[in-house]
């Protein structure tokens, strides 16, 4: 899988700001997979007392969702926790991953914010960008906007929204349960993207990419 160099890592925090920013422009927010066969869940745990950064990318068959590669990679953690700069801190050890996988996936489903983020330039903005894959931001919680809650019926969804601007779905992936918040990642129209991670949520309340990848990242 080719990665594009864009951009250096050793970087501060107001460096990583200013990265985001200028990255952001680079985001497509409109777009579809012609031939979906290969869907991928992203997801990124931590060792050692937070100093081992390990990601895990999960690639199942779409749309049966049978198990066909994975990766798990290993990095020092070298960038602090910080909210909305969590991708400079997770994506090294990804993109490790996302290497060494054998069969190249169609689509990214990234556990954390696409551009539902203040700077629209959340982890699943930031790997689609690197990559040039089509992402989806598949967050199990908020991060910014206001949304109305979504009918508890499965499927049902609302839009999430910052200052005037739809920048996400607030999704009800199982009935009775708490909605999850997608957001566009890169490459995708939000409509595509709510189908894909429905496409890939038979059962549960997390999609089996996220399910699968984060079994991995946690050692589980």
């Amino acid at each position: 899988m080719r990665i594009r160099a864009l951009h250096p890592w050793d970087v501060s925090p107001k460096e990583a700001v200013g990265i985001q920013r200028r990255l952001a422009g680079s985001v497509l927010t409109q777009g579809r997979v012609p031939s979906l066969r290969r869907v991928a869940g992203v997801d990124v745990g931590f060792e050692h007392a937070n100093t081992v950064t390990r990601a895990a990318v999960a690639v199942l068959g779409y749309p049966d969702l049978e198990p066909l590669t994975s990766a798990v990679a290993r990095r020092p953690t070298t960038f602090p926790y910080v909210p909305g700069l969590l991708s400079f801190r997770e994506i090294p050890a990804v993109l490790d991953a996302l290497q060494a996988l054998t069969v190249a996936p169609d689509v990214l489903l990234c556990d954390g914010q696409g551009i539902a983020h203040p700077r629209r330039f959340g982890i699943a903005c930031h790997l689609g960008v690197l990559t040039d894959l089509p992402a989806v931001g598949v967050a199990k919680s908020r991060l910014i906007g206001e949304f109305d809650p979504p009918p508890q019926t499965k499927g049902a969804w609302r839009p999430l929204t910052d200052k005037g601007e739809c920048i996400g779905a607030v999704l009800r992936t199982r009935a009775n349960t708490r909605p999850l918040f997608i957001s566009v990642g890169h490459r995708l129209g939000l409509p595509e993207a709510i189908d894909i991670v429905m496409g890939c949520t038979p059962r549960y309340r997390l999609p089996e990419t996220t399910r699968a990848a984060h079994r991995l990242a946690s050692g589980h």
